[in-house]
């Protein structure tokens, strides 16, 4: 999850939930387990991003508005939360350490696989960051979205399956918070500015399972006037909550699409998913609140 304060959230999430998927979210595991696997990795992917001003969407909201650069990320948001990733990702490999490492998690066909050559991975790893260096210059951006999906259509047989499907649900996610996240302002905005501070941290951190953190905090960089102490609550409170429900946060649906083989009848829980991350949210608020 800390990773996606480079890479992004959503590269972050599809990344975590592709490695878990073998080890945790099997049929053979409880389900109660898997609902806390669940809410830990939503809850850390969200706070993990905000090491740095572009990764975290709530963050990126406000980034340019507020004027917050990645030094100040790390410096008010980026401690706190790599030391609430740590806990919340200890506590949960210690409750799932009879499921993690159990052999039914090994896939004895890894080995019998052709090794990916070494230029392979230096292709990606280049595209990779060019995407993320260019992500705010279109002509290149796409041109290295372009040149990626010609590079796995030419080498298929060192490539996995590209996921793009889930890549769109997040896309399609926050296209549709731009356009029509405004259309909230009339109820969202005078609620956020009329709260006092921590007041403001409980609501953002409530309002965030209903509405998305990102529209949050991208109405709150609309309210002109809005104190520092304000500004940072909003946030905290956003990306705290970021793990309660599955429109909390702009990468939880790709997550989601990824995982919910794992569960019964392919389906993922409300209810469940809420008391997963109960705990992992609450321990996020604590560093935020607190530290």
């Amino acid at each position: 999850p800390l990773l996606g304060s480079l890479i992004t959230e959503p590269a972050a999430m599809t990344i975590a939930a592709l490695m878990l998927a073998p080890q945790i979210f099997r049929p053979d595991v409880p389900e109660r387990v898997k609902y806390l696997a669940l809410g830990v990795l939503f809850v850390n992917i969200s706070i993990g991003g905000t090491l740095t001003s572009y990764a975290a969407p709530p963050v990126l909201m406000v980034a340019t508005t507020w004027q917050w650069d990645s030094a100040f990320m790390l410096a008010n948001f980026g401690w706190k939360a790599t030391l609430a990733v740590l806990f919340n990702a200890t506590v949960a490999t210690w409750v799932l350490r009879r499921h993690v490492f159990s052999p039914a998690a090994d896939n004895d066909g890894v080995g019998a696989e052709a090794r990916v050559p070494l230029s392979v991975v230096a292709v990606h790893l280049a595209l990779l960051a060019g995407v993320v260096l260019f992500a705010h210059h279109p002509v290149v951006f796409l041109s290295l979205f372009l040149m990626f999906l010609g590079f796995t259509q030419a080498y298929e047989r060192h490539q996995s399956p590209l996921i793009l499907k889930e890549a769109l649900l997040v896309g399609f996610f926050l296209a549709g918070l731009v356009v029509l996240g405004g259309m909230q302002q009339w109820w969202l905005q005078p609620i956020v500015s009329g709260l006092a501070p921590v007041a403001l941290f409980l609501g953002a951190l409530g309002l965030t399972a209903i509405t998305d953190n990102a529209a949050l905090t991208y109405l709150g960089s609309l309210i002109v006037g809005i104190s520092d102490q304000s500004k940072y609550m909003l946030v905290a409170g956003a990306v705290a909550g970021g793990g309660l429900t599955v429109i909390a946060n702009a990468p939880n649906p790709a997550g989601v699409a990824l995982l919910k083989r794992g569960f019964a009848d392919e389906t993922i829980g409300a209810g469940g998913l809420l008391l997963g991350a109960l705990g992992p949210t609450a321990v996020a608020a604590a560093a935020f609140m607190f530290l």
